[in-house]
């Protein structure tokens, strides 16, 4: 069985202003009724989060199955990923070629992830790291290639949703605009 998870990662946030953007978005969200102020023991490997609000359904596509679980805020440089299993390929940002990881047997691809495990080991420690496509030669910023499956995100600010059904367009553009127009991108996994 196991927890789901879904977390909505601010692209564009800072180190720097993470913190405030973080306090602007619960703000946003307390008074929606999507999450309640008060802190309980409702999130996957945290001792607190913000549990649902009376109006949670109106941040979801399917609001017949209520979330079982609330929101954990990270504020800080995290690599975010979907939790179990792997990215089956990573988007070039200049070409739109993709970089397998696995071939058709789910057989590692050798060396193609070697790259990006450096990358993300220097992204996570300084905050800035690049990647070679393979296919047309250019280094692409780490944060700028796109993921199978939205399985990663680098950034500063994150907003982990426990239990939850899939999030709705219209709940995703309305956090990026409280984010000040930021780019978010939304990444779901299990544990």
């Amino acid at each position: 069985m196991g927890n789901h998870f879904q977390t909505v990662v601010d692209l564009d946030a800072t180190a720097a202003e993470a913190p405030v953007l973080a306090r602007r978005a619960l703000d946003w969200l307390v008074a929606e009724g999507i999450v309640r102020a008060e802190q309980t023991d409702c999130v996957f490997g945290a001792p607190l989060g913000h549990p649902p609000g009376q109006h949670w359904a109106s941040a979801v596509a399917i609001e017949d199955w209520e979330p079982g679980g609330g929101l954990r805020i990270e504020a800080g440089r995290t690599v975010f990923h979907g939790g179990q299993g792997e990215a089956e390929y990573a988007t070039c940002p200049h070409c739109a070629a993709r970089t397998a990881f696995y071939g058709e047997e789910w057989d590692e691809v050798e060396g193609a992830w070697e790259p990006f495990g450096r990358a993300m080991s220097t992204w996570h420690t300084t905050g800035s790291a690049t990647v070679d496509c393979a296919h047309c030669r250019r280094a692409g910023e780490l944060t700028d290639w796109a993921w199978a499956d939205d399985y990663y995100a680098f950034g500063h600010l994150g907003f982990e949703f426990w239990d939850w059904t899939e999030f709705a367009p219209r709940f995703l553009d309305a956090f990026a605009a409280t984010l000040g127009g930021h780019r978010v991108v939304r990444v779901w996994g299990k544990l």
